[in-house]
C-alpha cells in the first residue's frame, strides 16, 4: 500500500510478506507478530486486513481497551478512507443503539472490518463472512476467552500483534505450533529508554518532572489505585507547582475521560497522573517520561508496555520505576524489575518474553488451565512429545504418544564416553553440552559442535571422543530403527525395535556370510560374536555394523 507515511523497516517488511503469504496459502494462518511498541505492528495488521477485505472476507480486530480500539478505528478509517472500506468500531464511547446498529451491519456482512474489545467475543455476536481475526496484546485476555475465538480457528486466520508474548503463546511459537515473525529493528532515530529504579524520592521525582517540563514535554505517573489517586496527584502538584495535571482512570464517566486524554495530547495538560488505562492506545510524541508507583506491583509485560508510551519521538525518553524496599518485594518481583532495567535497548520486548517464560514457565498449551505437567515428566521428554506430535501433525500423521515405543535408543559400547571435569570444570556447562550433543539432528550439527568445543576448552580428551562417537552411532541406530546396541570387549547384540527399518533380507545375508560374526538371538535380536578389547577398534566395528544395516535412501 503505497500510502504508508513511513518507510516499512527490513523486519517489518519481512513481517507483512510473511503474512500475506499465509493468507494466500489456502491453509488457515496462526501466526504471532512481536515487536517493540511503536516498532509497526499494526502497520503490518493493516496490511493483513486489507488483503482479507480484498478477498471478500471480514475482519475482526479485537483489542484490549476502549481507548486502543478508538485509536485503531481513527488509523484504519484514515488509511482505508480512499478504498470501498467499511470500518467501524464496537465502544463503550457509543450508546446501546449506535453499537446494536453496528452488531446487526457486522451479522449482515455489510461491514468489512470491525473493531472492539471483549463485547467482540460475546457469544450473541455473529458474523457474516468472517476471515480475519487480529489480537493486539493477546496477554490481556483470559484463557477463557481466547477459548472462544479457537471454536473458528479451523476456518479463519488468526494473528496476534504482542510486545512480550506470554509465556504460553513463547512456548507454543518456539515448538513450532504457531508461526513467529520478530520486528526487532527500530524506526529511524528511534532512541530507547533510560529506565531507573528508585524508591518513593521526593528529590528524584522533582528533578524527573522539572528536566521534562523545561524542554516542553509531558509526563505520565502512573499510579494504579483509584481510591487515593487524587492524594497521589496533590502530591505531584506540590512537587511540580507550575505543572498543568489532570488525572485519568478507568471509573471515570466515558466523555469525560475522553476529554482529558484528548486535551493532553493537544497538550493544554503536561503532566497525567493516571493508572494503567495508557497502557495502550495512546500515542503522545511529546511525552518523554514516564514515572511508574510501586512498580513491584506490575508484571514484566505490563512494565514493558508502559514504558512504551515513551519514547516515541526521536527525544530521549526517561522511565522511573518507584518501589519500596528490595527486601519488601517477592523474589519475582525482583527478578522481573531487574529484567526490565537491564533491557532497555530498542526491540527488548522478545528478550523480556523469553525471561517471562523463565520467571512464571512455560504455561500449558490447550485448555484452560494456566500452568501445565510439564512438571509431572521433565521438560526433555516434554519437548521430545511435543515436537513428535508437532511433526506428525504437519505430515497428516495420528500423533504417537505411547511412552514404550519412544524410549530413548541404548548404545552401549563399555567404555569412558562423558566430559570430564578436567577437561570442563563448569557443571552448568556441561550439562548444557550434554543436552546440546544428545539433540544433534545429524552428524553436521555434531562436527560443529566439536569444533566449538576445541575452540572453547581446547582439544578433545579421549572420554569426549567417545561421547561423540557415542552420539554419532545413535543418529545411525534411530535411522535403522534400533532400540539398543550393547557391544562390550567379549560381543554383544544388536534389539532391534518393533518398526525397524532394518531389512530382515539383508540380515539373512550377514549371517549367512559371516557366521563366526553374528547370528540370530531371537525374533528382534542379533548376537554379536565377534570379540574387540581396543575400544577405538570397537566403535569402528559397532559402526560398520550399523552401516551394513541401514536401508538405502
Amino acid at each position: 500500500m503505497s500510502g504508508f507515511p513511513y518507510e516499512e523497516t527490513p523486519d517489518q517488511q519481512s513481517a507483512i510478506d510473511a503474512v500475506i503469504r499465509d493468507l494466500v496459502s489456502g491453509q488457515p494462518m496462526d501466526r504471532v507478530i512481536c515487536g517493540d511498541v511503536g516498532f509497526g505492528k499494526t502497520e503490518v495488521a493493516l496490511r493483513a486486513a486489507f488483503v482479507a477485505v480484498q478477498a471478500g472476507k471480514q475482519v475482526a480486530l479485537l483489542v484490549p481497551t476502549t481507548l486502543l480500539a478508538q485509536q485503531h478505528f481513527a488509523t484504519f478509517s484514515d488509511r482505508l478512507a480512499d478504498w470501498p472500506v467499511r470500518v467501524e468500531v464496537l465502544s463503550r464511547f457509543r450508546n446501546a443503539a449506535q453499537n446494536k446498529v453496528v452488531l446487526e451491519q457486522v451479522k449482515s456482512g455489510a461491514i468489512d472490518i470491525v473493531i472492539g474489545t471483549h463485547r467482540l467475543i460475546q457469544k450473541d455476536v455473529s458474523f457474516g463472512r468472517l476471515g480475519l481475526v487480529i489480537i493486539d496484546e493477546e496477554h490481556r485476555f483470559g484463557v477463557q476467552q481466547k477459548e472462544r475465538l479457537k471454536q473458528l480457528r479451523a476456518e479463519v486466520d488468526f494473528l496476534t500483534l504482542t510486545a512480550t508474548p506470554i509465556p504460553r503463546t513463547l512456548n507454543m511459537a518456539m515448538s513450532g505450533l504457531r508461526e513467529l515473525s520478530i520486528i526487532a529493528s527500530p524506526p529511524a532515530r528511534r532512541m530507547a529508554v533510560k529506565t531507573l529504579i528508585s524508591g518513593w524520592d521526593k528529590g528524584v521525582i522533582r528533578e524527573a518532572l522539572h528536566r521534562e517540563l523545561q524542554r516542553g514535554g509531558q509526563v505520565f505517573f502512573v499510579h494504579n489505585e483509584v481510591r487515593n489517586i487524587e492524594k497521589i496527584a496533590r502530591e505531584v502538584q506540590e512537587l511540580a507547582p507550575a505543572a498543568r495535571l489532570a488525572i485519568a482512570h478507568g471509573q471515570m464517566a466515558e466523555k469525560e475521560l475522553e476529554t482529558v486524554m484528548l486535551d493532553f495530547y493537544r497538550q493544554r495538560y503536561n503532566v497525567l497522573v493516571c493508572t494503567t488505562i495508557i497502557e495502550r492506545g495512546i500515542d503522545v510524541p511529546t511525552a518523554n517520561t514516564i514515572v511508574i508507583n510501586r512498580a513491584d506491583h506490575f508484571g514484566l509485560a505490563q512494565l514493558h508496555q508502559l514504558r512504551g508510551r515513551v519514547g516515541r519521538s526521536h527525544h530521549r525518553a526517561y522511565a522511573y520505576l518507584l518501589v519500596p524496599d528490595r527486601k519488601s518485594m517477592t523474589t519475582d518481583a525482583r527478578l522481573r524489575l531487574d529484567a526490565v532495567a537491564s533491557l532497555e535497548e530498542l526491540g527488548a520486548g522478545f528478550t523480556l518474553a523469553t525471561h517471562d517464560m523463565e520467571i512464571r514457565g512455560a504455561g500449558e498449551l490447550l485448555g484452560a488451565e494456566q500452568s501445565g505437567q510439564i512438571h509431572e515428566i521433565g521438560f526433555s521428554l516434554y519437548s521430545d512429545m511435543l515436537a513428535r506430535a508437532v511433526d506428525a501433525l504437519r505430515d497428516g500423521k495420528e500423533p504417537d504418544l505411547d511412552l514404550a515405543a519412544h524410549k530413548g535408543i541404548d548404545i552401549e559400547l563399555h567404555l569412558a564416553a562423558l566430559i570430564p571435569a578436567t577437561y570442563l570444570a563448569d557443571v552448568p556447562a556441561r550439562l548444557m553440552l550434554y543436552k546440546r550433543i544428545a539433540s544433534a539432528a545429524d552428524t553436521g550439527a555434531l562436527r560443529e559442535l566439536q569444533v566449538e568445543m576445541i575452540d572453547r576448552f581446547g582439544l578433545l580428551p579421549v572420554a569426549v571422543k567417545n561421547l561423540f562417537a557415542v552420539a554419532e552411532l545413535r543418529l545411525l541406530a534411530n535411522r535403522i530403527g534400533i532400540a539398543r546396541l550393547d557391544l562390550g570387549p567379549q560381543g554383544g547384540r544388536v534389539e532391534f525395535a518393533a518398526a525397524t527399518r532394518a531389512d530382515p533380507a539383508v540380515v539373512i545375508r550377514m549371517i549367512q556370510n559371516q557366521p563366526q560374526r553374528y547370528r540370530l538371538d531371537g525374533p528382534q535380536k542379533l548376537r554379536i560374536l565377534h570379540k574387540e578389547e581396543d575400544a577405538e577398534l570397537r566403535i569402528a566395528a559397532a559402526r560398520k555394523l550399523l552401516d551394513e544395516l541401514l536401508p538405502d535412501a
